[in-house]
């Protein structure tokens, strides 16, 4: 049994390892009219502004219960629902991946320490629209040369992918653009085991967004497609294994791992990034 099919019960991840064929993917992709495209950029926009809010949270001996705590009341405040919560009976309000954790890392007691990296993906329900992001925080201010240069390719290599967006592409020139720089020119692991997904009315939907593709190959892109593209790089093995709790995915060697996340609009031109902050990562070649 291969590493997807045998893992599917146990993971009930955030972001399913479900495959679907182009055509069946073409027939279930939403597209979305103005007025349900200005509730996603709401909702995005939304989802954005809690990794602004939390940064300055971020800090030595803050726990991720803490954290979680924060964004629960920041997103209730502003008349959303933190989306991770009870979905699928995932226990908390947003996901907290500290060093070694790949993703969906449950809030709890654990104290961060200076030279920590800890990913937050955040997701917002507002008026019936999911907006979804994540990002790299190092708590402290500062880590080793190798963890700095693993965020910065990872964010990188998100950027790349979106850089593929556009109608008339195919889905897999986005996994293509980000395995080939963070899997073959820099030697990383680009994990397999979760992917993107269509995001609008349901927090997945189809398309899936592999970070591992080929180009021309896969669904062509149409305006009015949202999804999200939210690669996760690994300082070794590509290869994840899940605890105990269900969810909570770490690196079988134990190394550490970076993720970065945006949702993506397919104009009619090009694309729009959805949860795209004033602070944000972003790099100078981006139109």
């Amino acid at each position: 049994m291969g590493f997807a099919a045998a893992m599917a019960g146990r993971l009930r991840s955030l972001t399913t390892r479900v495959l679907y064929g182009a055509a069946r993917d073409e027939m279930a992709v939403e597209i979305k009219s103005k007025a349900e495209i200005e509730k996603m950029r709401t909702t995005c926009r939304l989802a954005a502004s809690v990794l602004e809010f939390i940064e300055p949270h971020v800090v030595p001996g803050v726990t991720t219960g803490e954290l979680d705590r924060l964004c629960h009341d920041y997103i209730v405040k502003h008349g959303a629902y933190p989306s991770p919560l009870n979905y699928k009976g995932f226990p908390k309000s947003i996901c907290t991946s500290v060093n070694e954790v790949i993703c969906h890392g449950i809030p709890g007691n654990r104290a961060l320490k200076a030279g920590d990296i800890i990913n937050l993906d955040i997701t917002t329900t507002l008026d019936g629209y999911f907006g979804d992001c994540s990002d790299m925080f190092v708590v402290g201010g500062g880590t080793t040369p190798e963890v700095e240069k693993l965020i910065d390719v990872t964010r990188e290599s998100l950027w790349l992918g979106i850089a593929e967006v556009a109608p008339g592409k195919q889905i897999g020139d986005i996994g293509a653009a980000i395995s080939e720089f963070a899997g073959k020119r820099h030697g990383y692991g680009v994990v397999e085991a979760f992917c993107g997904h269509g995001i609008g009315r349901e927090f997945h939907m189809p398309p899936q967004v592999s970070h591992v593709g080929k180009r021309g190959v896969g669904l062509r892109m149409k305006p009015g497609m949202t999804f999200t593209i939210e690669p996760m790089i690994n300082l070794g093995t590509k290869h994840c294994d899940v605890l105990g709790d269900g969810w909570t995915a770490v690196t079988q060697d134990k190394k550490w791992s970076a993720q970065a996340e945006h949702t993506v609009l397919v104009t009619e031109h090009g694309h729009e990034v959805l949860t795209l902050r004033e602070r944000g990562y972003r790099p100078k070649w981006a139109s």
